[in-house]
């Protein structure tokens, strides 16, 4: 009883050596800068001077009353809700399509996931320069006149300029989970199916999208926290215009701590009703994901 009881205690030992130094990382990190952003949320700290004032919930009402932080919010909730979609339906699309290829599928593979590995920064930029450049080039010399739109310049373009850039450097990752989770699903079953009748999208719906699910639930939840975080993209293709058109919420958090008349306990005040925002989202999605599991 002893010896199992040490053996315990040395298989303990050696499991919490190897997790202390990522709780200890987690707390400098992440958990230490919550905590104390919570606290200068509620000061009038510009983020360089020694001294602040606590101002108590000062901070909070006025981000009540902010138009434009507001403004940035809907848009953000737009980006999400577009983006959401977009990037898992094309996704889940060139998944199935690239998995049933009998030749070049580590190809195809390969060219969709690069541009995740390029900085959505650099990304930015050399997307902008296809659409200041490029485009109007294509639209004079090639006679593809429509493509000869103010991609920038015009809200309603910019948007779809942001869609178009950000989908391009996550469809890639998305794809390689699907791919994942399709080579799951039991062959036997789809074979099931073709013998029963099944057309294939009736096979996709009712044999393998159910199969699946577990992977749907990631990429939705993977692109909803990247999409309330947008910065990157928006940073460097429109830099949130023209004017605020496309100023996502931490591109309006990051201008009100980091430019201008700097406020940066203000701006941690935005990000924290932000993160309360994202969490309700996030508790509301969880509970109806685990519905529709329990009735599936």
């Amino acid at each position: 009883m002893e010896e199992l009881t040490l053996k315990n205690f040395k298989a303990n030992a050696s499991l919490m050596l190897f997790v202390t130094p990522a709780l200890i990382v987690y707390f400098i990190f992440k958990l230490m800068p919550a905590v104390s952003g919570l606290y200068y949320a509620m000061t009038d700290w510009n983020g360089i001077n020694k001294t602040f004032v606590f101002v108590g919930l000062s901070n909070f009402i006025e981000v009540l009353k902010d138009s434009y932080f507001w403004d940035s919010v809907l848009f953000t909730f737009k980006y999400v809700i577009v983006m959401v979609f977009v990037t898992n339906v094309i996704a889940l699309l060139l998944a199935v399509v690239i998995e049933n290829l009998h030749r070049a599928k580590g190809l195809f593979r390969t060219l969709f996931y690069m541009p995740n590995m390029i900085s959505m920064i650099i990304g930015g930029y050399m997307w902008m320069f296809i659409f200041t450049k490029v485009m109007y080039y294509l639209a004079d010399n090639w006679g593809w006149t429509f493509l000869d739109k103010s991609w920038i310049g015009d809200p309603k373009y910019a948007f779809i300029a942001i869609i178009v850039v950000a989908t391009w450097g996550a469809v890639g990752y998305l794809m390689i989970i699907y791919m994942a989770a399709l080579q799951g699903v039991p062959a036997a079953l789809k074979e099931a199916a073709l013998l029963d009748g099944a057309n294939p999208w009736q096979q996709f719906w009712h044999v393998i999208f159910p199969m699946i699910r577990h992977a749907v639930t990631i990429c939705v939840f993977w692109t909803l926290n990247s999409g309330f975080q947008v910065f990157d993209v928006i940073y460097s293709l429109t830099g949130g215009g023209p004017g605020r058109a496309t100023q996502s919420t931490a591109m309006n958090i990051f201008e009100e701590a980091f430019r201008g008349n700097v406020r940066y306990g203000y701006a941690t005040a935005k990000s924290t009703v932000l993160f309360a925002i994202v969490l309700v989202i996030t508790i509301i999605q969880i509970r109806a994901m685990q519905k529709k599991e329990q009735e599936a």
